[in-house]
């Protein structure tokens, strides 16, 4: 545990660093508002914090800097996510007034507001259907033997199936198909839809409908996390390094290995990991925010930005909480 002058000298040399990626010296210390000791005593402890590896020294009579322990005290001593500011509520507000049709581009388009709110690249996490339960399902006939089957789910994705038929089969029996199966799904949960529908008693209706679950179940078992990438650029903006902008970019491409981080850092019971702590050796200079949105209380996927160690946490704890919930209650209401 640090004692108050050494935490509030600690806060504000990562706050500097923040600001302005530059090694903090004393006397530029001694300036900064809300810091009332000398410059000696400010060296004094700031070799101190050194020596507890919360501080680094980059070179000789160069100010510190801080370390991945320095970042983690900082982090863990914010009261709260910081406010959005006011241009940026309004972008959230605005952004989810016209955030509608599939939910595939919205989730796109949700990872390039965070990005843009955050300036670092954001990773959203596309919901697993299998806990959703049904909302409606419909039938439409394409051809005399192609079925498309829609099935809208309470996380308000839309599942869209192609079934090809057997027989040539007109509106009629494709309509009673679809009641029937809407009677059968909705207000089910999709990883509960195994068993066959009760028989109509017609052969035909209930063709269509043992194909049209046939078809869902075989698209299922294909079924994996998505994940939406958006402001990648910026990883080439935030690292001078080529090789460690190379090794992040590499990482995003990998879908299986950006869904473990999120769920691992969330399951370790954290909202922020930072550099040694994502478990990812090209993420050793990185930190990761993330944060789950729900739907209708259960949660439905995560959302989270990839940045430096020296990013504003404040802000972006802040955004992605407020992006994570807005997001999750558009689900919500489909």
């Amino acid at each position: 545990m640090l004692d108050d002058r050494k935490a509030s000298i600690l806060r504000a040399i990562v706050a500097e660093y923040i600001d302005t990626a530059q090694p903090v010296g004393s006397g530029h210390l001694a300036r900064r508002a809300g810091v009332e000791v000398s410059p000696a005593t400010i060296r004094n402890e700031m070799a101190a914090l050194e020596r507890e590896g919360y501080l680094a020294q980059p070179h000789t009579s160069a100010g510190r800097v801080p370390t991945e322990k320095g970042y983690r005290f900082f982090v863990d001593s914010l009261d709260a996510p910081g406010p959005l500011g006011p241009s940026q509520r309004q972008q959230v507000k605005q952004f989810f007034a016209r955030a509608h049709g599939e939910i595939e581009q919205m989730l796109t388009e949700t990872s390039h507001l965070l990005s843009d709110l955050t300036d670092h690249t954001a990773v959203v996490v596309g919901p697993h259907h299998d806990r959703a339960t049904v909302r409606s399902v419909q039938l439409v006939l394409l051809a005399s033997r192609v079925v498309l089957l829609v099935i809208v789910l309470s996380d308000g994705a839309v599942e869209k199936r192609t079934v090809e038929l057997r027989a040539d089969v007109g509106e009629e029996r494709v309509a009673a198909a679809a009641a029937h199966l809407a009677g059968g799904l909705v207000g089910r949960v999709l990883s509960a839809v195994n068993d066959p529908s009760p028989a109509t008693g017609d052969p035909v209706t209930d063709e269509i409908v043992s194909t049209a679950l046939m078809g869902l179940r075989d698209s299922r078992d294909d079924e994996s996390d998505q994940v939406f990438v958006g402001g990648a650029a910026r990883t080439a903006r935030a690292f001078d390094a080529v090789k460690t902008v190379r090794s992040v970019l590499e990482l995003l491409e990998q879908q299986l290995v950006v869904v473990s981080l999120l769920h691992d850092v969330l399951d370790r019971g954290l909202s922020v990991a930072i550099g040694t702590e994502t478990g990812l050796e090209p993420l050793a200079e990185c930190a990761v925010v993330v944060a789950p949105y729900n739907v209708e209380g259960e949660r439905a996927g995560t959302i989270g930005i990839l940045g430096p160690t020296r990013m504003n946490y404040s802000q972006a704890l802040a955004a992605v909480a407020t992006v994570s919930q807005r997001l999750g209650k558009t689900l919500a209401e489909g």
